[in-house]
């Protein structure tokens, strides 16, 4: 068996391809983000390659959040976001662990911190999670997130949006990020998503609709690649 060797070393990340922090307007950049820089310490084994396998630990498979378990469909526009988990050289990931979460169609979260006087749609599921197969690929049903306004003084809303987090193989290979929807002009009010200063790297957080004739007459379709990790690399959100 050959030896290991270890990884190679990335380029940093160019100028504009990460969120600016901390985000005016946005108290939970405090929360979310690190007020001093990363400790860098040399890469092992265990960062490198593991955990494998991960999709045994977490249970994949509720890639439907548009439809209870009873069988009564959501409220709202019914979607199918889809797409493939790259790496830094643009190879397809598989056996990467896809979650994700989002608002409902009024745009409130299952969640019991959510305290908005949206409607709660019961038969909306909210989050789900798949294995991407042998070629990079995932897909999930869902409804169209609604917009909702973020509850601080200087009031702001955000656009229709979904929460992504993709676990790769190893443990750096974890990106957490959102995914916007194309045409809707609430993306150019969006303070997270214009934290992201590079127009391309903030492109490449926005889908792209597929057409009606490709993807018949049940639902939209929009396609969401995410690369993990590199220059490319889709950001943090």
């Amino acid at each position: 068996m050959a030896a290991w060797q270890p990884p190679r070393i990335y380029d940093p990340w160019p100028e504009g391809v990460q969120p600016s922090v901390p985000i005016e307007g946005y108290p939970n950049t405090w929360t979310f983000t690190p007020s001093r820089p990363a400790i860098h310490r040399p890469l092992t084994r265990t960062e490198a390659t593991g955990p494998m396998e991960l999709w045994r630990k977490l249970e994949c498979g509720t890639n439907n959040l548009a439809v209870s378990p009873s069988g009564k469909p959501a409220l709202g526009q019914m979607i199918r976001i889809f797409g493939q988990v790259l790496n830094e050289d643009g190879r397809p990931v598989p056996d990467a662990v896809v979650e994700i979460w989002q608002a409902n169609a009024a745009g409130r979260y299952s969640h019991a911190h959510d305290d908005s006087t949206a409607p709660i749609d019961p038969n909306f599921l909210g989050n789900g999670r798949v294995r991407s197969d042998e070629n990079g690929f995932y897909s999930f049903l869902s409804v169209k997130p609604g917009a909702y306004a973020v509850p601080v003084k200087d009031n702001w809303w955000r656009p229709p949006h979904v929460h992504f987090s993709v676990l790769g193989p190893s443990t750096l290979s974890r990106l957490v990020t959102q995914m916007y929807f194309p045409g809707d002009p609430m993306n150019d009010w969006d303070r997270i998503l214009q934290s992201v200063n590079d127009p391309a790297a903030r492109n490449r957080l926005i889908a792209t609709q597929m057409h009606p004739t490709e993807t018949g007459s049940e639902h939209l379709a929009y396609r969401h690649d995410i690369v993990l990790r590199g220059r490319l690399a889709t950001p943090e959100a």
